[in-house]
């Protein structure tokens, strides 16, 4: 059996999950501004709520981004910190897979273009088909991650539906697909029980990193604050 913690602070919404040998438990709340103080008791909550100390975790996975660059950074910080102290492996997992995973779920449609408002007139972006493959959920990248202005993004040849708050440009991205998607939903935010179930088949393949590559994926290359180095402690 394999119990994987996860969290996620990338957007306004704050989630932890525990994925228990394939079944999910999630607490997921809308909370802007309140990551700091929210993140270490719901994850104390959950594990908790399963029975089980960080000591039984397996690894602990993480939304690594893109997203908000404070919140990317609180996960980062925290998941470093739990997986210092416990001598626990990470998987870093993608916010917009996770928001492609959630949407498949959700409408059981295939193709998706997940798009994060970044801010600056600009968004995260990247493309994927979800499908079913040998009674198990398959994800691959049609797009690869990028932030770009929604005016400058390529022309795509993919039916794509839209999903998260990027599509705050629909009008934009419309132009960009071929055809009118048969969903967008902007609701749809990261969360934890899609980061958990994609760092279960991640760690089947043995596909975990140290404490110490577990690092946020701004995808900004230029930050217009200074980086300070992520803390790690014992806790």
């Amino acid at each position: 059996m394999s119990v994987i913690l996860s969290v996620d602070t990338s957007t306004p919404a704050c989630s932890v999950a525990l994925n228990i040998d394939g079944v999910v438990l999630e607490d997921f709340r809308m909370a802007p501004r309140m990551h700091n103080d929210l993140i270490l008791p719901m994850v104390d909550q959950i594990l908790s709520q399963a029975e089980l100390t960080l000591s039984q975790v397996d690894a602990i996975a993480f939304g690594r981004g893109p997203g908000s660059f404070t919140g990317l950074r609180i996960a980062a910080g925290v998941v470093q910190g739990l997986a210092y102290g416990a001598d626990l492996p990470v998987i870093p997992v993608s916010t917009l897979e996770a928001m492609a995973l959630d949407a498949y779920r959700k409408y059981k449609t295939a193709l998706w273009l997940p798009a994060l408002d970044a801010r600056m007139g600009e968004i995260y972006v990247a493309g994927y088909r979800v499908f079913e493959e040998e009674g198990m959920t398959s994800i691959e990248a049609l797009l690869p991650e990028s932030v770009v202005k929604p005016d400058a993004l390529d022309d795509l040849n993919d039916a794509f539906n839209g999903v998260g708050s990027g599509w705050c440009y629909k009008e934009v991205l419309l132009t960009k697909i071929p055809t009118t998607p048969n969903t967008i939903d902007i609701d749809i935010a990261p969360r934890a029980a899609c980061i958990a179930e994609l760092a279960g088949k991640l760690f089947a393949k043995n596909r975990m990193v140290p404490v110490y590559e577990a690092m946020p994926s701004y995808l900004r290359d230029e930050i217009s604050w200074e980086k300070q180095p992520l803390k790690v402690g014992k806790r």
